[in-house]
């Protein structure tokens, strides 16, 4: 396993293909029923916004931009081996939950719109209760979120930021970079074996680590084969415990897969992680990295929430 060097400097981008993925059904049948409709209002979303800034317009953004921080690095060459590393995410929606907390509903906040949230105070909080990173919800329909929110949280926050987003399209690739993001999700469920590799290699080319997420052991199967391509460095896999049928978490469904991840250093679990016992059994599976977003946001103070569960001796 080779961690990002700092001063690498990769071959220039190759703006990709306008055209659409000839491997892509016509539907979206491969997509789980509960992501459909969010995939394709993302598609939606994207067409707009790619009429409105061209992909050149992101090259230029993008060849300004400050070097991407190593969040690869940050998670899987962690100074005390035998603890924990969390993504501690903001996030202050989502589908099932609603509004995780009165006061992040814009409606409630007293200053309209997203005004009164602060995500870059959420931020430093985890920073300084020893998150190793930060993942930062920018779909804005579904969770709330906004793609300024990146930059916000960069301004006040040393930690690399992951953009966790519906990624469909090579032009959000292009987009989170322009935007200061470090890394980006890849759902697996809702892209294409095809524009997997694809995204992976822009990733790479971009400087920008990719979270490979999976939520089935048949899409794991799917993308074992690409964990680490186009170079170990810049790719993470991440196994979400959420049931995508039932909406309910179990961390168990990480400990099951894990015999089938043939690089375990590189494996985050994602949802359902409370408590200081999950990541000691994480940890006795052999996971050491976990990503945790709405136990944390649900709490008054959702880095003191972190202190409480980094420091719990279970």
């Amino acid at each position: 396993m080779h961690s990002m060097a700092s001063d690498e400097t990769p071959n220039p981008p190759t703006p990709p293909s306008p055209d659409r993925d000839p491997d892509r059904p016509s539907d979206e049948s491969h997509v789980p029923p509960v992501l459909r409709e969010i995939v394709a209002h993302k598609r939606a979303e994207v067409a707009d916004k790619k009429a409105r800034v061209t992909l050149k317009d992101l090259e230029i953004e993008v060849a300004q931009a400050e070097p991407a921080r190593n969040f690869f690095g940050a998670v899987v060459n962690r100074p005390d081996p035998k603890r924990t590393a969390v993504i501690a995410e903001v996030k202050r929606k989502s589908p099932s939950a609603g509004w995780i907390r009165p006061e992040y509903d814009p409606n409630n906040s007293g200053s309209g719109a997203l005004d009164g949230f602060r995500p870059e105070v959420i931020a430093q909080r985890y920073s300084d209760a020893g998150a190793s990173a930060i993942s930062c919800l920018t779909d804005q329909k579904f969770f709330g979120g906004d793609l300024s929110y990146i930059q916000r949280i960069k301004d006040h926050c040393g930690l690399p930021v992951l953009r966790k987003d519906f990624i469909i399209d090579p032009w959000q690739m292009w987009e989170s970079r322009a935007a200061g993001a470090d890394a980006v999700l890849l759902i697996a469920e809702c892209l294409t074996e095809s524009e997997i590799v694809d995204l992976l290699i822009l990733g790479r080319q971009l400087q920008l680590t990719t979270l490979l997420e999976v939520h089935s052991m048949e899409n794991l199967l799917r993308v074992r084969p690409h964990v680490g391509f186009p170079h170990a460095g810049y790719n993470l896999l991440g196994i979400n415990n959420r049931d995508l049928t039932a909406m309910t978490t179990d961390i168990a469904h990480t400990t099951r897969l894990i015999d089938l991840v043939e690089e375990p250093s590189v494996l985050v679990s994602e949802s359902g992680i409370k408590t200081g016992a999950d990541l000691a059994r994480l940890r006795a599976a052999g996971v050491h990295i976990v990503l945790v977003g709405e136990h944390l946001m649900r709490q008054p103070d959702p880095g003191e929430a972190l202190c409480t569960l980094l420091d719990d001796p279970a």
